[in-house]
């Protein structure tokens, strides 16, 4: 990664997200030749493809200031005179070129042709980068140095499994909030009746939560929930559900019911200090008949019933304090994340 260059403090400053990997994108999303942007933690985020690779850089030239995302990307190795060194670095490499005074900057951020004067570059003049990997076809982004690999979500790598990339979907509240509902079965039952609860049989059975580590977070097993319609397909049937934490804002589950499974993996990403957005890799084993626009929107049915409720939780921050609401046995799951939480030191979202 490229050295920091200094930039004034964003609105939204976690020492525990700068190093968390964030879903921005979709992979598809990113077309050769053309520019994405993108708005990350209070940074504004642009995105390209090179011959060399992805790039995610900070939306500002070093220049003047002018959006980066406002320019164009020249190919290597076309029509530009290579009368200098510098030109002749430039030409040889895709360049990214500010709309504003035409600085040309390599895949790596540094600045190799100002046209204004050929013969100089200063050494200041290099864009502030970031490291971006894919996966899942899904773009991840770290502000910071990495504590860890990408997230895994083992399920849709297996054989016969087809993965459905849902969203984004856009909260007015902070991301904690939006893991801590996705770790709640209780609230299946009342708030998705006819396919994921019955609010007749609302009963959560006991269940064990394995605490979390440095690196990743609680872990529960074989939560048992009654639902009406849990492939979509009909029947009633006690399902099982595991959940994981992977990550602060990144968390997965796969239900079970018999040989059919369904997981999703979520990762939300604050976008600034009051609105933040969720990806979900969606992985099946069955429902090879429904397709994916059909699956599409039965979860954005699902989240949108989810947004309604979550937007209108107070406090709006996720208290660590656990007798500042009451708690029950079936929200072990819950108050294992809120004290993971608190273990890491994030301070996004939380109070």
């Amino acid at each position: 990664m490229a050295a920091s260059t200094a930039y004034p403090a964003t609105s939204l400053e976690d020492r525990v997200l700068k190093r968390e990997w964030l879903a921005v994108a979709w992979s598809r999303e990113i077309q050769q030749g053309q520019l994405l942007t993108r708005r990350l933690m209070g940074i504004d985020l642009v995105l390209w493809r090179s011959s060399e690779g992805l790039h995610c850089w900070r939306d500002l030239c070093i220049h003047r200031g002018a959006q980066l995302s406002l320019g164009t990307i020249r190919p290597a190795d076309s029509a530009l005179s290579a009368s200098t060194a510098h030109a002749a670095r430039s030409a040889s490499r895709d360049c990214l070129i500010c709309p504003y005074h035409a600085w040309e900057y390599a895949p790596s951020g540094e600045c190799v042709r100002i046209p204004a004067h050929p013969d100089v570059i200063p050494a200041k003049a290099r864009v502030q980068t970031y490291l971006a990997d894919e996966r899942y076809g899904v773009v991840w982004v770290a502000l910071g140095v990495p504590r860890g690999p990408l997230p895994e979500f083992e399920f849709a790598e297996q054989p016969a499994v087809r993965t459905v990339l849902a969203g984004p979907y856009k909260f007015r509240a902070q991301g904690p909030r939006v893991i801590e509902n996705l770790l709640d079965v209780a609230h299946l039952g009342f708030a998705h009746p006819r396919f994921l609860g019955d609010s007749q049989r609302g009963e959560v059975e006991d269940y064990d939560v394995m605490p979390g580590t440095e690196l990743r977070g609680p872990e529960a097993h074989k939560i048992r929930v009654w639902q009406p319609n849990p492939d979509g397909i009909g029947g009633a049937a006690l399902v099982d559900y595991r959940y994981w934490v992977d990550g602060p804002l990144t968390a997965g589950f796969i239900k079970t019911h018999g040989t059919q499974r369904f997981g999703i993996l979520v990762q939300v990403a604050p976008i600034d200090e009051n609105t933040c957005e969720s990806r979900l890799v969606m992985s099946l084993n069955y429902g090879q008949e429904y397709s994916d626009e059909e699956l599409l929107r039965f979860q954005d049915s699902v989240t949108e019933r989810d947004r309604v409720v979550i937007e209108s939780q107070h406090p709006e921050l996720l208290p660590f304090d656990l007798q500042s609401e009451l708690h029950l046995r079936s929200d072990r799951m819950a108050i294992a994340y809120r004290k993971w939480l608190r273990t890491i030191g994030l301070s996004s979202g939380t109070a």
